[in-house]
């Protein structure tokens, strides 16, 4: 399945997109996908109505997408789980998965503008893989357990803001939750409709030039593990996001650094996961 959220920011509705394009409105048999929705068996329960046939409202295809799931608890990213950008920045490979946090402040829909921030002097996109946990999750011990734990997943540009990651202090989550620092969807896609997560292809670009290309084979630790392995430090719940981490091209590894700027607009395409489009935009006046 292919879950969607529709409408104007903070009042999407759930929905899902059939083989064939077409979206429909669940919101009559599901008030949204929250952490609720899928602690309790929501998935199934989708599965059964659209088995069921029954009579579905259509979504017109113009309607703004939002973020495919609703408030969700915590946010973490993986950083530097790839080899060709443990490559392109220069640092060893790391032997465990590297963690950080986003706040969910930063989480918007897959074609929201992105804002550039008071004071941004390098902003820089992150083409990524996420993935929704299905089901609380701690002590994981097995990939096939790992894997039964993901709702499934879903396309995130782990927006970053260079200088305000790296120059003040040595956290990075001040360089990577700013308001619409996260993007997510088109669709949150179930994993029975993607027979190999091990090899997705991946394509990141700037105004129509291609500025990341790769595929989920270059994972230094692949989707499952990252799940079994954060699940030894803390308890992930029902509707949290991961994002494992970004190839090679991001704008920090380039010579000379390139920075994205106002008017730019990123693209970015994964294998079975859809696409994103953003356009990069100053601050309003009143924000």
């Amino acid at each position: 399945m292919k879950l969607i959220r529709f409408g104007e920011p903070q009042h999407e509705r759930p929905g899902v997109v059939l083989d064939d394009g077409t979206r429909l409105d669940v919101s009559e048999h599901f008030a949204d996908y929250t952490p609720e929705f899928f602690a309790a068996g929501g998935l199934a329960r989708l599965r059964e109505v659209l088995a069921a046939g029954r009579r579905l409202r259509q979504v017109s295809a113009g309607l703004r997408l939002g973020p495919p799931v609703a408030r969700p608890g915590k946010f973490v990213a993986v950083g530097l789980n790839y080899r060709n950008h443990a490559k392109e920045v220069g640092i060893p490979l790391p032997k465990e998965p590297e963690m950080f946090t986003k706040y969910t402040t930063c989480i918007c829909g897959p074609d929201d503008a992105i804002l550039i921030p008071k004071g941004s002097t390098r902003l820089d996109h992150e083409l990524e893989v996420a993935f929704v946990v299905q089901t609380k999750s701690r002590y994981l011990e097995s990939d096939e357990q790992a894997l039964a734990h993901i709702a499934g997943l879903t396309i995130c540009n782990d927006v970053s803001e260079r200088e305000f990651q790296f120059d003040h202090g040595t956290q990075h989550v001040k360089g990577k939750s700013c308001d619409t620092f996260g993007p997510l969807g088109p669709w949150l896609v179930t994993l029975d409709e993607l027979p190999d997560i091990g090899n997705l292809e991946m394509t990141l670009a700037v105004n129509g030039k291609t500025m990341q290309h790769s595929n989920t084979k270059d994972m230094i630790f692949n989707v499952p593990f990252v799940l079994r392995y954060l699940s030894r430090f803390f308890t992930l719940e029902a509707g949290d996001i991961v994002t494992t981490g970004t190839p090679a091209g991001v704008g920090a590894g380039a010579k000379p650094q390139r920075w994205l700027k106002a008017g730019d607009e990123v693209r970015l395409d994964i294998t079975g996961l859809g696409t994103q489009t953003q356009r990069i935009q100053p601050l309003p006046a009143d924000y």
